[in-house]
């Protein structure tokens, strides 16, 4: 059986995982400019993940690096609102229960920091993924929040979460 562990990304991730990233977008044909596939901070998010009420899980098969996903106080987000950002897995890891996983130690370290709305942007071409938030309870917004930059994601959602939740 496979040895699946999630854990807090380290410095030594920063390039493995930006492949990841990048790989996957231009899988999906989703790699256009105002995405993070053109974004610098994608070659350094141990740095970018140190900003006070973010955090970054990474996923791993095997002691391999297969994705990740984390939490984000994206500039321009109301006090209470963050985004979940950067959540890619590599082929062999997707319906395997990782992704659902990441999503849902996201939604645990936004609750416990306090926040009351998670952001997120995404693309048409990830339509899975779309899917995979609806089930958690994200739903379509008009338009962008924030000022994150990517100006190349079309499609916005929010999950508001309960105070019992």
């Amino acid at each position: 059986m496979d040895n699946i562990a999630i854990r807090n990304i380290q410095p030594a991730d920063n390039a493995s995982l930006a492949k990841i990233v990048r790989d996957t977008l231009a899988e999906f044909g989703a790699n256009h400019p105002g995405t993070v596939y053109y974004d610098s901070t994608t070659d350094a998010l141990y740095e970018l993940f140190q900003k006070q009420g973010s955090a970054y899980f990474v996923a791993e098969i095997n002691t391999e690096i297969v994705g990740g996903g984390g939490i984000y106080p994206t500039d321009g987000l109301p006090a209470d609102t963050c985004e979940l950002v950067k959540m890619y897995l590599l082929p062999k890891a997707r319906g395997t229960g990782l992704g659902r996983t990441l999503i849902e130690k996201s939604i645990a370290f936004a609750r416990e920091t306090g926040y009351k709305n998670i952001y997120l942007e995404t693309m048409p071409e990830l339509k899975q993924a779309q899917k995979v938030y609806a089930k958690f309870g994200f739903e379509y917004l008009k338009g962008p929040m924030g000022n994150g930059g990517h100006t190349g994601c079309s499609l916005w959602m929010m999950k508001k979460m309960a105070s019992g939740e």
